[in-house]
């Protein structure tokens, strides 16, 4: 089992990054967030890895921090909800956000990332509620609790108004980032002023 890579980045897009450790390439799926650290580094990554085998393909994902890592494998624990999936719900949300809606049986927040329908959200909610306190806290450090509440109703406002949930997320973490103790309303103008440019 590969676990985890350091080495040269070659390219990366997304939701993809080529490795070179000592030689061989490895191409490794992630997620938007784990991008954005990669996007900070200079030409050497080190990334957290998890092998998905199946029978025509061998499949590598790559993840900046354990926490992130220990998500993806709850996440495909639950019938429905494979790697790409996974990955979708890493890409579209926080990750200590996407705790909070798992804990709290937030089922709107659930179903706004792409590809996941009610049913799909409805049995992840129940079989991951009790088991996401075993992540690691120290996942995002820079962000309390009660940012991620604000920063979660503003994005569910966002993609009411019909905006792209991916956006609309970035949108509202590049505000936050800038100004953390924003409130909902001024955080809403922001980020719709950033999505209208």
């Amino acid at each position: 089992m590969i676990g985890y890579l350091t080495g040269k980045i070659i390219s990366k897009k997304p939701t993809q990054v080529l490795l070179d450790v000592n030689g061989v390439g490895y191409i490794i799926n992630i997620s938007i967030n784990t991008f954005d650290k990669l996007s900070e580094e200079k030409e050497i990554a080190s990334l957290y890895t998890y092998l998905n085998v199946k029978e025509d393909s061998l499949d590598l994902y790559g993840f900046d921090t354990p926490p992130e890592k220990e998500m993806f494998e709850m996440l495909i624990s639950v019938n429905g909800v494979g790697p790409k999936s996974a990955l979708s719900f890493l890409s579209g949300i926080q990750l200590d956000e996407l705790k909070e809606a798992i804990k709290t049986g937030n089922l709107g927040r659930i179903i706004a990332v792409p590809g996941i329908g009610k049913k799909t959200g409805e049995r992840l909610l129940i079989e991951l509620r009790d088991k996401v306190d075993s992540i690691a806290e120290a996942v995002s450090s820079d962000s309390s609790l009660p940012n991620f509440n604000v920063r979660s109703d503003a994005v569910a406002a966002l993609v009411s108004l019909g905006y792209n949930a991916k956006q609309a997320e970035k949108a509202a973490k590049i505000v936050m980032d800038s100004n953390p103790s924003v409130s909902i309303e001024e955080l809403i103008k922001l980020s719709l002023a950033m999505l209208n440019k």
